[in-house]
C-alpha cells in the first residue's frame, strides 16, 4: 500500500502542471500556485474557517477536533466536503483522490509530510497554531486567490473589536482568567492562546499570573488559586468518552475552586471549547465575541 501510494504521488507530481502564476512566500519556503485554485484541500480547522469567510468552500478538509465531522457552527456550510483524516493524521491517500490543485496546511502540524503534501498539489503552510490565526488567514486567503476578500473580513474583525472595546468602557479593567478542562488535564490559557489573543485585543487585563506571552500552563489541583481573577470564562474539550467533563466537575466541585472569590462573585462562566479555544479561525473568533456581549449586557457590533 505504501510504495503504490509513493507512486501515486510521484504520478500527480508529473501530471499536475497547472499553469502556475504567482508566488507564495511561507513557512516552508516559495511555491508557485495557481492563480484561480478551485480545488482546495485545507488542513487545519483554522485554514477552513478562514476559507469559508471568503465564500469558498473546500473538496477536502480534516475532520473538526470534536465534530461529527464537523463544529456545528460551521456543518450547514461543509454539506459534501470529504474528510481527509485529522490535522495530526492525514489520510493522504484520500487526500490524492481529491486530486486538489492547492494543499493548505501548517508547520507545527505537517513539517514531517510536507514533501508529501507537495508531490500532490502545490501546498502552502503557515508556521505556528497559537495566537496566530489572523496571520494564517491572511496567508490562506491569499494562497487560495482571495487575499483582498481576506484583508476585508479581518478589517471587518477588527473594526468589531475596535467597538466592542470601546463599548466595554469600565469593564475592561477587570482581570480575566482562562480555565480549560481536558481529560486528565487542567490548564490555565495564557495571552498567546485563541482566547487570549481576543482578551487582549479588547484591552481587558489579566491577572499577574497570566500576564504571559505564552501558549498555556498545565496545573495541578492545589494550583486552582492561580484562577483567581475578577472573572473567570473556562472551557471543556470533550471527545465522547466524558473524560473531560468529569475533570471539569471534579474541579469544580473542589473546595479550593468554592472558595475563589470570583467563583463566590458569581463571575464565573462556562463558554465553548469549540469557538473559545479549538475552532481557532474566523468564525470562532467572532462567535466569542458573541458571547462577550452577552455577558457584559451589550448590543451587537456585528
Amino acid at each position: 500500500m505504501f510504495r503504490t501510494l509513493v507512486a501515486a504521488l510521484a504520478s500527480a507530481a508529473l501530471l499536475s502542471a497547472p499553469a502556475f502564476a504567482r508566488e507564495i512566500t511561507h513557512a516552508m519556503g516559495v511555491t508557485d500556485v495557481p492563480d484561480h485554485p478551485q480545488r482546495i484541500v485545507v488542513l487545519t480547522n483554522e485554514g477552513t474557517e478562514a476559507l469559508l469567510a471568503v465564500g469558498i468552500k473546500p473538496v477536502g478538509a480534516v475532520k473538526s477536533f470534536a465534530g461529527n465531522p464537523w463544529w456545528d457552527h460551521i456543518a450547514a456550510d461543509m454539506t459534501d466536503v470529504v474528510v481527509v483524516g485529522e490535522e495530526s493524521a492525514v489520510n493522504l491517500e484520500v487526500l490524492l483522490s481529491l486530486e486538489p490543485d492547492l494543499i493548505l496546511g501548517n508547520k507545527m502540524r505537517h513539517e514531517k509530510i510536507y514533501e508529501q503534501l507537495s508531490a500532490i498539489a502545490p501546498t502552502v503552510v503557515s508556521e505556528r497554531l497559537r495566537g496566530d490565526w489572523k496571520i494564517n488567514m491572511a496567508l490562506y486567503t491569499d494562497a487560495a486567490g482571495k487575499g483582498d476578500e481576506g484583508k476585508a473580513a479581518l478589517a471587518k474583525y477588527d473594526g468589531r473589536i475596535a467597538a466592542l472595546h470601546d463599548a466595554l468602557g469600565a469593564s475592561l479593567d477587570e482581570k480575566i482568567s482562562i480555565a480549560r478542562f481536558m481529560s486528565g488535564q487542567t490548564r490555565i490559557m495564557l495571552k498567546d492562546s485563541f482566547s487570549g489573543l481576543a482578551l487582549s485585543e479588547l484591552g481587558f487585563q489579566r491577572p499577574a499570573n497570566q500576564d504571559k506571552d505564552d501558549f498555556m500552563q498545565e496545573i495541578t489541583k492545589e494550583r486552582i488559586p492561580e484562577f483567581e481573577g475578577d472573572r473567570l470564562f473556562y472551557f471543556t474539550y470533550e471527545t465522547g468518552n466524558g473524560e473531560g467533563d468529569g475533570q471539569a466537575k471534579d474541579w469544580l466541585a473542589d473546595p479550593l475552586w468554592n472558595n475563589l472569590a470570583v467563583v463566590k462573585a458569581g463571575k464565573v462562566h462556562a463558554v465553548s471549547d469549540a469557538t473559545w479555544n479549538t475552532a481557532g479561525g474566523y468564525i470562532a473568533a467572532n462567535l466569542m465575541l458573541d458571547d462577550i456581549e452577552k455577558i457584559y449586557g451589550i448590543t451587537s457590533t456585528r
